[in-house]
């Protein structure tokens, strides 16, 4: 799946008025923006995904192009799909972008691998 180059742009805009701790990172078929190293939101063709409190989720899922993610097969209970239709205007890209952000403070990174040495 492609990157929507312009919805990256608008999400890149809305972050960098309060965060400078931004990595971009290809994964998930799109380009994610890792927040002060981790995972926020990450926009793909047509959708965007976010990274959200657990505690709001299944209230999410009720607004209008809200869908969690099923990347694997599963649902993954934190991580919603928003349909790029609902995100057309700034303050509609922005309500999603900051309840990602919100979320970011408290979210916990993920553990890094360790690579393991070769034996010989």
């Amino acid at each position: 799946m492609a990157v929507d180059e312009k919805l990256a742009d608008r999400v890149r805009e809305i972050i960098a008025i309060t965060h400078k701790k931004v990595k971009e990172k290809r994964m998930f078929g799109g380009l994610c923006f890792m927040v002060n190293g981790k995972m926020c939101v990450c926009t793909r063709e047509g959708r965007i995904m976010v990274r959200v409190d657990t505690d709001e989720f299944e209230k999410l899922l009720e607004k209008d192009g809200c869908e969690p993610m099923n990347f694997t097969g599963r649902t993954m209970s934190g991580f919603v799909y928003v349909n790029e239709r609902v995100l057309r205007s700034k303050k509609q890209l922005d309500y999603w972008v900051q309840l990602g952000l919100v979320f970011n403070k408290k979210a916990r990174a993920s553990k890094k691998l360790v690579k393991k040495k070769a034996k010989r």
